[in-house]
């Protein structure tokens, strides 16, 4: 289990970490016709803006996301307060492709892919680390 936890948390983690770097400051334009299928060249050039100001900005939190997991990963397997701030956000991510099933509709084959994938690395992670971590409480 621990090397399942280990494989799911880094191959998760260099994604964000590859993802928030590249959207928020080399490929955005580019992320938008290949990963979300959008011409941002048809848009207002206002519209075009804040699309882009938008994604690069998420992307970039995206990437202080990578980064703290890090930072604290010895915590985040070992810590409590460390363990379920992390899982949450990453549930949070799970949960916001979920939502966006129902109320947006389908998406490409990718964000499915994506949702599963995070969804297995979340309930491994949590399982691994349930049975690690003392169990004290979150201050």
């Amino acid at each position: 289990m621990k090397l399942l936890s280990y494989f799911f948390f880094y191959s998760y983690i260099g994604l964000v970490l590859l993802a928030g770097f590249w959207g928020a400051f080399v490929g955005a334009g580019f992320d938008q016709q290949w990963i979300l299928n959008l011409d941002i060249n048809t848009l207002a050039e206002t519209t075009q803006a804040n699309v882009l100001t938008q994604y690069r900005f998420l992307r970039a939190m995206e990437l202080g996301y990578g980064l703290f997991a890090i930072v604290f990963r010895k915590e985040i397997f070992s810590v409590k307060k460390f363990n379920i701030l992390f899982l949450i956000i990453m549930l949070a991510g799970v949960l916001a492709r979920l939502v966006s099933l129902i109320f947006d509709g389908s998406p490409s084959w990718i964000f499915y892919f994506f949702m599963i994938y995070e969804a297995i690395g979340v309930l491994i992670i949590y399982v691994y680390t349930k049975k690690r971590i003392k169990r004290q409480e979150v201050i």
